[in-house]
């Protein structure tokens, strides 16, 4: 097993969804085989035309995931699919290069350049040691607030501090550290916002209201990621998670008749549709949101 970086566009023109799988040619088959049962970090290039399959561009690593297993890919010759788990975008990308710090010391050369062969490498094999250092990059304020709370913790607690102790890798497999990073990320992207009213409660403690709502649940293998999330206040959290009110493919707002009192739905944005992040890489996926219109939905 080997730990890897997998190359990927918010609108790739593979096959990917990184939630879930990554599509590749057979010419990084080998290297992508080595990482199966290991733990992969997703970067996004610079975008390289003005078309749509080509726009992102943040130079940076923005995910975490596991690889589970590769299958052929039927459709396409000579490609395949990474089969992916466990996958949770990181608290803030984090640029391959910060002042002169490359984080993967195959992408520098000697004169301190950019080795630019190695970058248009799509999966690049990387160390244990070099993984670490992203992975405490991009969840640098997740981490902060466990740190936190293992000093804070009193006498008799001593798990919490055992529990910061754990590989970074590890500390992100676990369950409370998913859901805090989810909603972490999920109430930035929506400003603190409610998507489908747009309010923006804050209580007496200085704390945002709204709350990470995930659209397809995790009960049904939904993936902690951003793009499966929203930000919903308490009241519309509990409605859309049964199935009362859902999201169309052009972001309408679809409320089930008869089902969600009128008082309720006064609040809903008067434009109809929901509010989506600023950048397009929050935006929720067509995907899970087809789910939760065919699989919960009461309409």
């Amino acid at each position: 097993m080997a730990k890897a970086i997998f190359t990927t566009k918010v609108s790739s023109a593979y096959d990917d969804r990184p939630e879930e799988h990554y599509h590749f040619p057979n010419a990084y088959l080998n290297q992508v085989r080595e990482s199966i049962g290991d733990h992969i970090i997703y970067y996004e290039p610079r975008r390289s035309t003005s078309e749509d399959s080509s726009r992102g561009g943040r130079q940076a690593y923005f995910a975490t995931a596991r690889v589970e297993g590769v299958i052929e890919d039927t459709k396409r010759t000579d490609h395949f699919y990474a089969l992916i788990s466990n996958y949770l975008d990181f608290d803030r990308p984090v640029p391959f290069i910060e002042g002169d710090q490359f984080y993967e010391s195959l992408l520098r050369k000697a004169d301190g350049t950019t080795n630019k062969g190695a970058f248009g490498r799509a999966v690049r094999l990387i160390s244990d040691v070099e993984f670490d250092h992203i992975l405490k990059a991009g969840f640098v304020s997740e981490l902060a607030d466990y740190q936190k709370a293992a000093e804070e913790a009193p006498v008799g607690f001593e798990e919490i501090g055992q529990e910061f102790a754990r590989p970074t890798v590890e500390l992100t497999i676990s369950r409370p550290f998913r859901e805090q990073s989810f909603k972490r990320v999920v109430r930035s992207a929506y400003d603190n916002r409610c998507a489908l009213t747009g309010l923006r409660l804050i209580n007496g403690g200085g704390r945002p209201e709204v709350q990470a709502a995930h659209i397809m649940p995790v009960a049904e293998n939904g993936p902690d990621s951003i793009r499966n999330g929203l930000a919903l206040s308490g009241t519309f959290h509990w409605m859309f998670d049964r199935g009362l009110i859902s999201i169309g493919a052009n972001y309408e707002i679809l409320v089930a008749k008869k089902h969600v009192p009128d008082q309720a739905s006064r609040l809903l944005n008067k434009d109809g549709k929901i509010k989506i992040p600023n950048d397009r890489s929050a935006w929720p996926h067509p995907h899970y949101l087809k789910f939760h219109r065919e699989q919960i939905f009461k309409g």
